[in-house]
């Protein structure tokens, strides 16, 4: 936002206050300045004079001597080359000792042998940015209007001696994109009162034609606009605007075009209230209807543009036709030109919503969706209008029609705020006092009443839209008093220390345990084709799998429910550049549902999965390694549980995708061993699926990570070396050959109770001595007792037990 320091001067009073003083202080209350540019760029002695006669040069063709009165009572002679130079301009003056941009000095001097006491300037030649101006006037010696007075100094006449602050504004503060939001905030910084302009003069006599005879105004789009507002001004006469509004508008960087334009421009940049002038002769019947647009519908715009409009759009209608995009630009074929004479002024609140994704779909900004977007202040509709009106009355000739003809969906509530100054203290860690608070809300100029002695109920007016809690009126308190004056304290309160929860340790623990043992980790797609869950389904076969609405592709169209497919294409992709031997795990989140067409989210768990192919290791000079088997996956599992803290069970079993004789279910034991929990599954990939992706035996297990969370116990915990002697029993017992060994291990233990320290299979013998269908089991059990020394006698028939247990449970027999 551009903000004409001269301009601003007429809503608040800045004396004493320069506007490089005032760049400094704004940043201290919260609005950045990006700088201060002054408008006159090296002009001086440069004043208007009037072209009493021209005469062609007697020795250059392209040359002309002008007769110049500049009010000095003495006429100059100028030598000048410019083609639009005439008799009867008024024309700005550089004389004899002025300096004009770029160090140009003026001096006397001859051309062609005829003297020149001066130059006659552009408006470039001024320091003027030309492209703010007709092409014509670009091109020649800048005409100033008849009513200028000859002799005044062209700082004046064209407000080059005006400064303008370049705010950089955040996207709440919408309510400086206006001179009077500029205005409110100063007079808060400086603490002055903001005067306003008149909004009567001119406007609606007695007698005068009534607007609702005139024309209508109907709103379809309930949502998009909720209020629009109309006035007729008819004997409108198009032409340029005064002066020393081109100037302003010039200041702000808006090109002046003609007075009915510039007056809705002037009035934009002064209230932030965006309007457009229709020629009301080309509405059908006089009529407005704010409606979407038709799909396929087109628009030529006032660019020349013809754009094609989508459903969502929104327009102005007159009912037959769209005249223009609402809050973005008008149509062309509604556009006020030379011969209009009876003009619709247009004021409205438009959703920001609305205006954003037109302008942004149509690659179309303007000044006007700019404050759409950020949505304008709903109680500036009317004063805006009114303010135009009446300027088109002065300034256009216009004769305003009684009365304004709108239609208002609901109204804006004000937002009131309970502000209390022990909370702004707190917050601030100042000693405001209630008298201190009451002041900077009255600087700011919002409406309060007391509650109580220590609250103020704050109305916040509509212009600060960015105000909505109480927090932010205690922002506004703290940037007008001061960031300056807020003590500076040190922090106070309970600190908690930062630590991992329980699942982020198990994650980091597992990690490191997996890598330690040799395994990379892989992180793959959570994506993958349908194909894969009839390939391998996990641990989720019965659930239905999660289809994504918009796909990257076929090979992508569905959530993962295992994570073993993709670590076999990683090991398939690994093979195919001959490394053979691959160890890998992940730790990521399968998807799974019940739902056919989701309605909830789908169940998320994370999942350890490893997968081991090859050989254990590289070969050596000593031996070749042995290729990974079952037991290599299945003591990484048991070493995961031991580090955890619990104890596995594996259960032969079988699964969709693995090896019908070399799949077992994971069990872990609870707290004391007595409840199971099924954790996942461990096994050789199925034969023909190894075949299909051309791998080797491979071996792979997958987890789910909460339940190893719910067991594990990743407590350190100290225990003294055992101060008394173990006593070791061995027992061979022959069983039929399907009997499970873990199950015959887990009753044992359970059997022995806490007198049995650890159990362990040392040999399995199958053979003709003991039987086609049976197999010999050696296993090896420690008892120690941590108190005292066991007897021997009392082992003995502990063993006993065991021993028993196992012949009642499984047929055991001790082996002779």
């Amino acid at each position: 936002m551009k903000v004409s320091y001269q301009w601003l001067n007429e809503y608040v009073d800045t004396t004493g206050c320069s506007a490089d003083e005032l760049a400094e202080r704004m940043p201290r209350a919260g609005v950045e300045v990006d700088g201060v540019e002054s408008r006159n760029k090296g002009v001086s002695n440069t004043v208007v004079g009037y072209v009493k006669s021209r005469e062609k040069h007697p020795d250059a063709d392209k040359l002309s001597v002008c007769i110049v009165d500049v009010g000095t009572g003495e006429d100059l002679q100028i030598v000048c080359g410019a083609k639009n130079v005439a008799a009867g301009q008024k024309v700005p003056v550089a004389m004899v000792g002025a300096k004009l941009p770029g160090d140009l000095a003026i001096k006397r001097a001859k051309l062609r042998g005829v003297e020149s006491q001066g130059m006659i300037c552009s408006a470039k030649e001024l320091g003027l940015n030309d492209k703010l101006l007709p092409k014509e006037i670009q091109e020649g010696i800048l005409v100033l209007p008849e009513e200028t007075q000859v002799g005044a100094s062209i700082l004046d006449v064209l407000g080059i001696s005006d400064e303008v602050l370049e705010l950089d504004l955040t996207p709440n503060r919408s309510d400086c994109l206006s001179m009077i939001g500029v205005a409110h905030e100063v007079g808060a910084i400086l603490g002055r009162e903001v005067r306003l302009p008149d909004l009567s003069t001119g406007i609606g006599g007695a007698g005068s034609v009534k607007a609702s005879d005139r024309i209508s105004v109907r709103i379809e789009a309930k949502e998009d606009c909720t209020h629009y507002a109309a006035r007729l001004i008819e004997g409108v006469r198009v032409g340029p605007s005064p002066l020393w509004m081109q100037n302003r508008l010039m200041a702000a960087g808006i090109r002046p075009i003609s007075n009915i334009v510039d007056i809705t421009n002037y009035v934009m940049l002064e209230f932030g209230q965006p309007l457009h002038a229709f020629d009301a002769d080309t509405l059908d019947g006089g009529r407005v209807v704010v409606r979407r647009a038709v799909d396929g519908e087109v628009l030529e715009t006032l660019d020349g543009v013809t754009r094609k409009l989508e459903p969502h759009m929104l327009l102005i209608t007159d009912g037959v036709k769209p005249v223009g995009l609402a809050g973005v630009m008008g149509g062309l074929n509604s556009e006020v030109t030379e011969g209009t004479t009876r003009i619709l002024l247009e004021s409205a609140k438009f959703a920001g919503r609305s205006v954003r994704k037109t302008s942004r779909q149509l690659g179309l900004r303007s000044e006007a969706s700019l404050r759409f977007e950020k949505e304008v202040n709903p109680e500036a509709v009317i004063p805006a209008l009114n303010r135009a009106a009446s300027l088109i009355a002065q300034y256009a000739s216009g004769v305003v029609a009684e009365g304004i003809v709108e239609e208002r969906i609901g109204g804006h509530e004000p937002v009131q705020l309970t502000l209390d100054v022990a909370r702004v203290n707190g917050y601030l860690g100042t000693s405001l006092s209630l008298g201190d608070v009451q002041g900077i809300i009255e600087r700011l100029g919002f409406a309060y009443q007391p509650v109580g002695d220590s609250a103020l109920l704050v109305t916040v007016p509509s212009r600060r839209g960015d105000i909505t809690r109480v927090v932010d009126l205690i922002e506004e308190v703290a940037r007008l008093y001061g960031y300056d004056h807020i003590p500076t304290t040190l922090m106070s309160g309970e600190t908690t220390p930062g630590s991992l929860k329980k699942e982020q340790r198990i994650r980091r623990l597992l990690r490191s345990l997996l890598t330690g043992a040799g395994l990379h980790e892989a992180i793959t797609y959570s994506f993958t084709h349908p194909s894969q869950k009839e390939r391998f389904p996990g641990l989720y076969a019965g659930t239905r799998t999660v289809s994504l609405a918009m796909p990257m592709s076929e090979e992508r169209s569905e959530l993962r429910t295992s994570l073993i497919p993709h670590l076999m294409d990683v090991a398939v992709y690994n093979r195919n550049r001959t490394n053979e031997d691959v160890a890998l795990f992940e730790i990521a989140k399968a998807y799974s549902t019940d739902e056919e067409r989701l309605t909830k989210q789908p169940v998320e768990t994370p999942l350890l999965a490893v997968l081991l192919t090859g050989s254990r290791g590289p070969a050596s000079w000593n031996g070749k390694p042995g290729k990974v088997d079952f037991y290599d996956a299945k003591g990484l599992l048991e070493r995961v549980a031991g580090v955890l803290g619990f104890e596995l069970v594996l259960e032969a079993s079988e699964a969709p995708g693995l090896h019908p004789g070399r799949t077992a279910n994971v069990y872990g034991l609870g707290v004391g061993g007595s409840e199971r929990l099924l954790l996942g599954r461990i096994g050789q990939l199925h034969p023909a699926l190894q075949q299909q992706a051309d791998l080797d035996d491979t071996y792979v297990f997958e987890v789910e990570l909460p339940k190893l969370v719910e067991l594990a116990d990743d407590r350190l915990e100290v225990r003294s070396l055992p101060r008394f002697p173990a006593i070791t029993r061995d027992m061979a017992v022959v069983v039929d050959r399907g009997v499970a060994v873990g199950g015959m291990t887990e009753l044992a233990r359970k059997t022995a109770g806490a007198l049995l320290e650890s159990i362990q299979v040392f040999d399995v013998y199958t053979g003709d001595r003991i039987g086609a269908d049976k197999k010999s089991v050696a296993i090896s059990l420690v008892y120690r007792h941590t108190e005292r020394t066991l007897q021997d006698e009392e082992v003995t028939a502990l063993h006993a037990e065991v021993v028993k247990a196992l012949e009642e449970n499984y047929g055991a027999e001790l082996r002779k």
